[in-house]
């Protein structure tokens, strides 16, 4: 009889546990998808123009996405130590930038602001990798419904953080940015040394498949839950103590995926010695260790009792043992030389040689660099059209990233299983969805910020579940830390190419306008001209993303049929 003790240590160290802890910490970390609610309020404070705010936007955007220094110390460091380095510069960045923005202390340069928003906003790429290395090691056999649900919650940040400041109540908007400053860091602090690899074979369990379907439910049930919270607070006037109501019920909602591990420790029946062993591979490697020895005794033994027979000549033997060495010598030479296949574990600059990992690096810059513009102007684009509604559109925004995320998971992890098409099939439609409402913007027809909102949201959460599980798919695990952290540096870089386009016109375009009002100091857009040629130009652009992404689709079309061709014959 297990005692109550060992089942609370079995429950600590369950890799449900850690995916569930992961979950959670992610769900509170994604504030850099904030920056449309707390871009005004910096605007207005400091006196800047849409190209100053498109600066410090493009700086949120490397700090949130160049985390090549936590993929690189996560080698090294123990978890805990690299979420620790998350929680000083989320403090420290965002600290300075509310003290700023409050006039706590003196103004400082726009370089200097810069600065302090990426330190703060690279806390996040710390956080990311110390939950997605830890889970996708604990569970190597289901990348895509892992990579998905975790980079979802990522995306729901915002929409929870909304709800939860709406019970709280803040005096003024500038509060939001101390919230964002302190809030990540408690809870990062609280799962820091829960949040861990938990070694396992590469085995897919009987238990996994009904624990991911249970967590997908409660995905799908927060995202409507948040919709149905969002559509009755846009319509009515609700009382404080609703609103209250309806973040204690999200806070539960976010809690659920608990019961997965507790169900499997506290209320599972005992297992069998064999599937005890696939739990634990170091028990797996010590048989197999101490059967080898017992083989080995067993061939010397009957070599000693089979001294009569006749043995081959030194010299033969010496030949042999020659000729092995030198063929082995050259399959090694050979090897390095042509670097590993697809599948093998890839390092960085092995991968930056390969035609696979540059195409799919140059399609998210384009892609992600799309949405993420879109996103950080989500406020202007409000403004422009004379909603006020700001804060509603932000959490749109978040859902739908969360469903993007999560469903772009799902939706590549069936191509790949059911039919064994390469995942980024899933990408190149989604981008084709993204030239769809881009363009549907750029008509200027109506419920289009709606529109904007969700397939930019979708669009652009999509991407990353599904690229980062192709890209351990294609290049291993090995090393995917590392390359998880260069990839997620093309998000910035789209940004920066895209976001200089849309300032340059909507400041062309605010001057033009402040010229007819005479009111040359106001450089304020309006109408659907600030962003309807900017739409149209990426919708063109996400046409050609989708081109990139069937290329690759093309080129890897003949690995998947050979990596999920077991699972395609079993079904």
């Amino acid at each position: 009889m297990v005692s109550i003790k060992e089942k609370l240590k079995k429950f600590v160290e369950h890799r449900w546990v850690v995916f569930v802890c992961s979950m959670w910490d992610l769900s509170f970390t994604g504030t850099s998808y904030m920056f449309g609610s707390i871009s005004p309020v910096i605007k207005s404070n400091m006196g800047y123009n849409q190209k100053q705010i498109a600066f410090l936007s493009v700086a949120k955007d490397l700090g949130s996405n160049v985390g090549l220094v936590a993929g690189f110390i996560s080698k090294v460091w123990p978890v805990w130590g690299v979420m620790l380095v998350g929680v000083v510069q989320n403090v420290v960045g965002y600290g300075f930038i509310w003290l700023v923005v409050t006039h706590r202390i003196p103004s400082l340069p726009l370089w200097m602001l810069c600065f302090f928003i990426l330190m703060g906003a690279n806390g996040t790429t710390y956080f990311n990798t110390a939950a997605l290395v830890s889970s996708l090691r604990s569970f190597p056999e289901n990348r895509g419904p892992v990579v998905g649900i975790l980079k979802g919650f990522v995306g729901l940040s915002a929409a929870i953080w909304t709800q939860i400041i709406a019970m709280i109540n803040l005096p003024d908007q500038a509060s939001l940015i101390f919230i964002i400053a302190i809030g990540p860091a408690m809870v990062s602090l609280t799962f820091m040394f829960i949040i861990r690899p938990v070694h396992t074979l590469n085995k897919s369990r009987p238990s996994d498949e009904s624990g991911f379907i249970f967590i997908y439910s409660i995905c799908l049930l927060l995202a409507a839950y948040l919709i149905g919270v969002l559509l009755l607070e846009n319509v009515f006037d609700l009382d404080q103590n609703v609103i209250n109501l309806f973040a204690i019920i999200l806070i539960v909602l976010i809690l659920l995926p608990i019961i997965v591990p507790i169900l499997l420790v506290f209320f599972s029946e005992p297992k069998s010695i064999d599937e005890e062993q696939l739990l634990q591979p170091s028990m797996v490697m010590q048989n197999e260790t101490s059967s080898d020895k017992s083989i080995s005794k067993h061939v010397f033994e009957d070599e000693d009792k089979s001294s009569n027979l006749e043995v081959p000549p030194r010299d033969m033997i010496q030949f042999q043992a020659r000729v092995l060495q030198t063929v082995t010598s050259v399959v090694k030479k050979i090897k390095q030389k042509n670097g590993p296949h697809r599948g093998e574990d890839f390092t960085l600059t092995q991968a930056l040689v390969k035609a696979d990992f540059l195409l799919m690096l140059l399609s998210i810059i384009l892609g992600c660099g799309s949405g993420l513009t879109m996103i950080n102007n989500m406020g202007q684009i409000c403004q422009s059209l004379g909603d006020n509604n700001v804060n509603v559109y932000v959490s749109v925004i978040s859902i739908s990233n969360f469903l993007g995320r999560v469903g772009g998971g799902y939706f590549s992890e069936v191509i790949v299983r059911n039919f064994g098409y390469p995942r980024l099939v899933a990408l190149a439609i989604i981008q084709a969805v993204m030239a769809l409402g881009l363009s549907y913007y750029t008509i200027g027809l109506v419920g289009q910020i709606y529109v904007i909102a969700i397939t930019m949201g979708f669009g652009y959460g999509a991407h990353w579940s599904i690229v980062l599980a192709a890209t351990s798919e294609i290049f291993g695990l090995k090393n995917f830390g590392t390359m998880y952290n260069f990839l997620t540096t093309a998000s910035p870089i789209g940004s920066l190419l895209v976001s200089g386009l849309a300032s340059t016109l909507y400041d062309y375009y605010a001057e033009q306008q402040a010229k007819h009002r005479n009111d040359n100091e106001l450089l304020l857009c309006e109408g659907n001209i600030c962003y309807s040629i900017t739409c149209g130009i990426l919708a063109v652009v996400c046409l050609f993303e989708a081109g990139l992404s069937l290329i690759i689709v093309q080129r890897t079309k003949r690995f998947y049929s050979q990596l999920y061709g077991k699972s395609l014959a079993s079904s």
